[in-house]
């Protein structure tokens, strides 16, 4: 970890090189055993009543989980030119069979976690209002996601990357499409994975990178032939937390 000079900013972790094959690094514990998320708050209305009313909660820090806890540390970094405002969308799809979440896999000549699956999103715009505005434009540029199907139900906490970016995720129902129009250079697929399989915490893998700089902890989620994993995998088991038991 990149050690700066005020330690409650010791938020940056080693970037992964080039080529960097997350799938290959060993996994040190699946996390069976503990809580599991309600069926009821797998539901529609379960989801929307936690966000109504929360409970007290904590998102989990790690090497790639990157809570940004006081305005004026991030304030800080972002007047210095450290960081970027950005919003993602996590949909989650109302389904007949149940919720889903709709997830994108990014083009593999990217500069910024190319390849990777991702949530639809990006950078704010100048004239973003709020991070609704930023995930709703993205998710509308990126996949052709009709904005008037989707009901924000409120946000997780801001999550910072080891590439800079300050991400605000946006939760929100979405009503199904027949079709999703790809931005060809940002998104070679689009697909779904049940709500039950993410927040099922024996789904989860925490996996320790070693390298000559020190070690990096991150989550993974693999699902049929998908590998999520990092900023992704962090942010769907905040949006655990939040739903567990």
């Amino acid at each position: 970890m990149t050690q700066k000079s005020n330690p409650q900013e010791q938020t940056f972790s080693v970037a992964v090189p080039a080529g960097f094959d997350a799938q290959a690094i060993p996994i040190a514990q699946v996390c069976i055993g503990q809580s599991r998320v309600g069926e009821e708050y797998l539901q529609p209305l379960g989801i929307k009543s936690r966000f109504q009313n929360p409970p007290v909660w904590q998102p989990e820090i790690t090497d790639e989980n990157r809570h940004v806890i006081a305005a004026d540390i991030i304030a800080r970094r972002q007047a210095a030119g450290k960081i970027t405002r950005a919003a993602v969308l996590i949909p989650l799809v109302l389904k007949t069979e149940g919720l889903s979440v709709l997830l994108t896999q990014r083009t593999d000549h990217l500069h910024d976690h190319a390849g990777q699956i991702s949530f639809p999103g990006g950078r704010m715009d100048p004239e973003d209002l709020n991070p609704n505005e930023t995930a709703l434009r993205e998710s509308e540029e990126e996949i052709g996601l009709h904005r008037e199907g989707v009901e924000i139900l409120g946000h997780l906490p801001q999550y910072l990357t080891v590439s800079g970016y300050s991400v605000t995720p946006v939760v929100g129902l979405v009503k199904p499409q027949a079709e999703y129009v790809l931005d060809a250079f940002e998104v070679a697929d689009v697909f779904e994975v049940p709500l039950h399989f993410l927040m099922d915490p024996a789904n989860h893998q925490v996996r320790v990178w070693e390298s000559d700089q020190g070690s990096r902890r991150f989550y993974s989620m693999p699902y049929e032939n998908r590998f999520i994993w990092g900023a992704t995998a962090g942010m769907l088991r905040n949006l655990y937390h939040l739903l567990k038991v």
